[in-house]
């Protein structure tokens, strides 16, 4: 028989006590942990102003008139009408038009990098589940870095996607540009990290590596003139 000291019996209790409560803590931390990562991004918030609103309950429609202008975290979109979807899921969906000889106009600001984009075009498309915006008839979209203009992309349909930060230009009748081509105008890398690094300077910002990088064009059939 072997016999175990109250002093040991009580250290041994002790120490497994501790261990569970250490396996416990691990548990609840991975878990956390586990959640956070599955925890979908928290979608910024929605802001429209405009002259009139008109809300159908059962479409789940609104429509905005009059100097309309949506602000959703750093982008602005003005235009004279919007129609907004809502989905089941909470997704929005929109449709921004301007009276005739007027362009819808979006602002994207994108401070890490000192730029703001700017797009024009004759109407505007907005899919909010997947955060893409397409600008169509007459669309432009150029890039500004410390105020400087440097990237300009055109064509009859211009899509850009805010998840991933890409463009995509296609061609049509309705294009800016002769024979309704896609057009593109891309300044030296080099000049726009000189143009990022000036501003880092000014605003005494420390160096960083990462720099703009020209606008992309992952269309099948994008043409540079």
């Amino acid at each position: 028989m072997i016999r175990i000291s109250k002093s040991y019996s009580s250290h041994l209790l002790l120490t497994m006590i501790l261990s569970a409560i250490g396996c416990v803590a691990t548990l609840s931390s991975t878990y956390a942990q586990n959640k956070a990562a599955q925890a979908p991004a928290e979608q910024p918030s929605t802001q429209i102003l405009s002259d009139t609103l008109h809300f159908d309950d059962i479409k789940r429609e609104s429509t905005f008139t009059g100097n309309v202008v949506m602000t959703r975290g750093l982008m602005t979109m003005n235009a004279d009408t919007l129609i907004l979807k809502e989905e089941a899921d909470g997704s929005q969906f929109g449709t921004g038009t301007v009276q005739p000889g007027k362009r819808v106009f979006i602002r994207q600001e994108r401070p890490e990098n000192f730029e703001v984009l700017e797009g024009v075009g004759q109407r505007v498309e907005y899919n909010g589940r997947d955060e893409i915006f397409d600008l169509i008839g007459q669309a432009i979209v150029t890039r500004f870095i410390c105020g400087q203009q440097f990237d300009t992309v055109s064509g009859e349909k211009v899509r850009y996607s805010q998840k991933t930060d890409t463009y995509e230009a296609f061609s049509g009748p309705n294009s800016s540009n002769a024979g309704g081509r896609v057009r593109s105008v891309a300044m030296p890398r080099a000049r726009a990290e000189a143009a990022v690094a000036a501003c880092r300077a000014k605003q005494g910002a420390p160096t960083s590596s990462s720099t703009a990088a020209p606008l992309t064009l992952p269309s099948a059939n994008p043409t540079k003139n």
